[in-house]
């Protein structure tokens, strides 16, 4: 059997930019995306923190120490500038595999910066 995990998530990350009238996708700043092992056209889901959205899309670089964290098409009508978001990926694995795995959980400040890489959730996870 395989099983669908959560592979990694950059948690509540702050939208910079909305651009309804670009193609698709979610840009994110590259060292978010190394921390997160996120790959350029992985497929994540969106979570609006502070309207209840959810989207999935793809990932397409940032500039490196950006910040980037830019909604793109379809999505920019569900998202805003300013809203706390949270990326999730998934992975598959096998049954053995999965009961093995850590995901990485990406913390960041209101500039979008790096302040914590965990495997687990942090209690705190509230501000």
């Amino acid at each position: 059997m395989r099983r669908t995990l959560m592979k990694s998530k950059i948690h509540r990350a702050r939208v910079t930019a909305a651009d309804l009238h670009y193609v698709g996708s979610i840009t994110i700043d590259q060292d978010l995306m190394v921390a997160a092992d996120l790959l350029p056209n992985e497929k994540v889901q969106v979570v609006d923190i502070d309207n209840g959205a959810r989207l999935e899309t793809y990932v397409i670089p940032g500039a490196p120490g950006s910040g980037d964290m830019c909604l793109n098409g379809a999505a920019a009508r569900l998202v805003q500038p300013g809203d706390l978001v949270i990326v999730v990926s998934y992975a598959e694995f096998e049954d053995a595999e999965a009961r093995e795995f850590e995901p990485t959980v990406v913390m960041v400040d209101d500039q979008n910066r790096i302040t914590e890489l965990t495997t687990t959730e942090p209690a705190h996870t509230r501000r």
